[in-house]
């Protein structure tokens, strides 16, 4: 089992994006209402006196979009001032990252993922419903711009769904031939999508990368991260491949992470909330630092048979919560 060093921190469950695999259209979602998340001086209260403490180090800032959430470059600064962070990134949907880049880059951010599920404008405001404009050319200047800023490595995440966006693989994958790009293509997953998940199913890794070999050849490869993916790349590339492979291939055993909701839920697995704690309650009820800090602690030595009970199961379940309520 690895050590668990990594938080994933929802900023807010909100996103001004709808896509299919997050929140399907139609759907009724019960934002948290504003006083219920987590304040900025509550959360870094609970990274310096509960988390820091406990061995985290590396932290990833989400959502819903965490670009919505206000004060959103004060809260990047504050973290990545903390002497005992390691590691700050983000993931967003960049529909308002070309005004905040650079602000982002000067408070600390260092790395970035950006989801672009296709490079068709109609596909892609297919997938993220377009609510009356198309977003396609606002989240392409999004991605110029924090590479011109510098991020680095900046990938860019593509949810492959059958029938969808497939049929874009190759011309993702060549995105990394002539930028330093990091592509990462996640296997679909029903969590919080199930009729969409029934109707269409997903498309194992393997599959997608023997499409990439076939055409260029694939080399393995590694690049700067914290997450669970298989790094490839194509010979020559200046950026690498990734592969995240929840579905097809179980990798529970490496997983180094935990995630806190906006609202101060801390779970230890995005498919199993057995034994989630409550942490935003018991910080406003007055619960004393060094109990929560000890919850934490006794969470953490569950993990390795929280994620054994999920490997065992040997499926994944359709959940009612969306990507965006569970927070990535």
């Amino acid at each position: 089992m690895n050590q668990v060093d990594y938080l994933r921190i929802s900023l807010i469950d909100r996103c001004n994006f709808q896509c299919q695999y997050c929140m399907p259209e139609g759907s009724e979602l019960e934002y948290v209402r504003r006083q219920d998340i987590l304040s900025q001086d509550e959360l870094l209260t609970l990274l310096r006196e509960v988390f820091i403490p406990n061995g985290f180090t590396r932290f990833r800032l989400t959502g819903g979009e965490p670009l919505l959430r206000p004060g959103v470059v004060e809260l990047v600064r504050a973290i990545a001032a903390l002497p005992q962070t390691q590691d700050l990134s983000m993931t967003t949907n960049a529909f308002l990252l070309a005004g905040l880049a650079q602000d982002l880059h000067d408070a600390g951010l260092r790395r970035i993922n950006i989801s672009l599920d296709s490079l068709e404008p109609e596909t892609f405001d297919r997938i993220v419903g377009n609510r009356g404009r198309s977003r396609w050319q606002q989240v392409w200047q999004g991605i110029q711009v924090a590479h011109h800023v510098g991020f680095d490595p900046l990938k860019l995440n593509v949810v492959v769904i059958p029938g969808v966006n497939d049929h874009e693989v190759p011309n993702l994958a060549a995105l990394s031939i002539e930028r330093e790009w990091h592509v990462r293509f996640i296997e679909f997953m029903p969590i919080g999508n199930a009729g969409l998940f029934q109707d269409k199913g997903w498309v194992a890794s393997e599959t997608l990368r023997q499409q990439i070999r076939d055409r260029w050849g694939l080399v393995e490869a590694t690049v700067c991260g914290n997450g669970p993916a298989d790094v490839f790349k194509i010979p020559g590339a200046k950026g690498t491949l990734g592969f995240i492979s929840q579905m097809s291939e179980c990798f529970c055993d490496r997983c180094n992470r935990m995630r806190l909701s906006a609202d101060g839920w801390l779970r230890p697995c995005l498919l199993n909330e057995i034994g989630q704690l409550d942490l935003k309650t018991a910080l406003r009820s007055g619960i004393p630092l060094s109990e929560i800090r000890l919850q934490v602690h006794q969470l953490l030595s569950a993990k390795p048979e929280i994620n054994y009970k999920q490997r065992e199961s040997g499926t994944v379940g359709a959940y009612a919560r969306t990507m965006s309520q569970i927070g990535g």
